[in-house]
């Protein structure tokens, strides 16, 4: 018997509302709502819009209850780090986008009580300057703690106005450099060094737990029951993204590919070597209490924020025609540290490009086509060192890389990958967060027949979604 969920997925980029069905042997998606996420910069900085994003995902649950009057469960995920502050239950503001510039005070006000190295020992996060706790430190400085009685993270948030309750999703919480990497609860301790108030951390709770019933106002706008229940799964996109890896043993490696690439190893246990630090290795929750161990690799911003330059001065640049263009280029391209700094940023990206080519002596793209190659390789490249590293580091043994996300659906970047790293590469599915967001949740309601752990779930991925293999091409 086939019934059905709604998973809510959130990108840095566009939402998503898919419906997921899932029987014996079965397990398919249907979107019925996708809508962009545009942030907006406003005096202080920049904003997500999330009143707006509330609205859509709103809007797209009430398309799909429509569709599937009877699903059982809601669930929500999205990118990690950004939170909103509340008061009795109101947001103070609209949650800063974590490319905002303001988080490099919150870095040194941090610091200045706490060092790296106490830090990673702590949460075990690889140091990226917009983690919540840096943000944090930054409201701290400006003052703006001092009204909150609750930090949500954004799926936090979202469950919190779908169902009054106010919980902190523990893949996600993970992210933000206050959750103990061996308990896998706040720590304390840390908290309350670096001066924060312990009253704005919400009640963790797992994947697969249950966050509570529509309110009677949502649940009549969306026309579904009161009772239907609202679940808490790998709420950080990337969390339910490694749920869908279609691996069929352990000896793997993922890369999560979109916006931001996660390069990683699923573990059992967190490495917190002063090596993994230096290395700039993460260790994140995962669900059924694993652990992502990975590092944050600059990912598809750089060609779509390139993209977005071209296109500003008033051409369209067609997407798929690039890259063709881009694999037909012959010779060798400049490859650059896609892991600078300088391009985190929204900004003229081939202009950055340029310049660190200039700065380090290399011959920097011409052409259009040169830039795009440009910047696979260097993302190749740095998924091949990442991997490199996470297998020394982790002791893990890595004979395949699943790539997952919209990345492996750019058939080059794919190929680029499997040649730099020596390894098969096999691509797919492109939903992978939405998929392990329906899975949990379906696990939770009880619909998977057979094997419900982790390895059984993605036994039923790999019966019914066939990745794409790229084999490392001979030179």
């Amino acid at each position: 018997m086939t019934a059905a969920v709604a998973a809510v997925d959130l990108g840095a980029t566009s939402g998503r509302v898919m419906l997921g069905y899932v029987g014996h042997d079965e397990l398919r998606l249907v979107p019925v709502a996708r809508f962009p996420n545009n942030p907006v910069r406003i005096l202080d900085g920049l904003h997500w819009n999330i009143l707006e994003l509330y609205r859509n995902v709103v809007v797209g649950l009430g398309s799909a209850v429509r569709e599937e009057p009877d699903i059982r469960s809601i669930a929500v995920d999205s990118w990690a780090v950004d939170y909103a502050l509340m008061r009795g239950g109101r947001m103070l503001g609209n949650p800063y986008h974590y490319r905002d510039e303001r988080t490099a005070a919150g870095v040194a006000a941090t610091h200045a009580l706490t060092g790296p190295a106490e830090l990673y020992a702590a949460n075990g996060l690889q140091f990226l300057s917009f983690n919540t706790l840096y943000q944090l430190a930054a409201e701290r400085v400006a003052g703006s703690l001092d009204q909150a009685d609750s930090m949500l993270l954004i799926p936090d948030l979202v469950n919190f106005w779908l169902t009054g309750a106010s919980r902190a999703e523990q893949t996600n919480a993970s992210t933000t450099g206050l959750l103990n990497v061996h308990s896998g609860q706040w720590d304390e301790e840390l908290v309350t060094r670096l001066g924060l108030p312990r009253g704005i951390l919400p009640e963790v709770i797992a994947p697969g737990s249950t966050v509570g019933s529509l309110l009677p106002a949502v649940a009549a706008e969306i026309g579904a029951s009161p009772s239907l229940a609202v679940s808490a799964v790998g709420s950080h996109d990337t969390a339910s993204a490694v749920v869908a890896v279609p691996a069929t043993g352990d000896d793997f490696a993922y890369i999560s590919s979109g916006t931001w690439s996660l390069v990683g190893v699923e573990l059992e246990h967190p490495v917190v070597s002063e090596a993994s630090r230096e290395a700039g290795f993460t260790n994140e929750g995962g669900v059924d209490g694993r652990i992502r161990y990975l590092t944050n690799v600059s990912g598809l911003w750089l060609l779509s924020e390139s993209v977005r330059t071209w296109e500003r001065s008033g051409e369209q640049i067609d997407l798929p025609s690039l890259i063709s263009a881009a694999a037909a280029v012959r010779g060798p391209v400049a490859v650059f540290d896609a892991g600078d700094p300088r391009f985190i940023a929204p900004g003229d990206m081939p202009a950055r490009i340029a310049e660190w080519c200039a700065e380090n002596g290399i011959a920097a793209p011409q052409s259009r086509a040169e830039f795009a190659r440009s910047i696979l390789e260097s993302l190749a490249e740095a998924y091949a060192g990442a991997i490199e590293r996470a297998s020394a580091l982790s002791g893990k043994r890595i004979e395949v890389i699943h790539v997952v996300g919209g990345g492996s659906q750019n058939t080059l970047l794919c190929q680029l990958t499997a040649d730099r790293t020596g390894r098969p590469v096999l691509a797919g599915p492109m939903e992978a967060t939405a998929i392990g967001n329906v899975l949990v949740q379906a696990r939770a309601q009880g619909l998977i027949a057979g094997d419900a752990s982790l390895e059984g779930l993605r036994a039923l991925v790999a019966k019914t979604f066939s990745p794409v293999r790229y084999e490392p091409s001979a030179h």
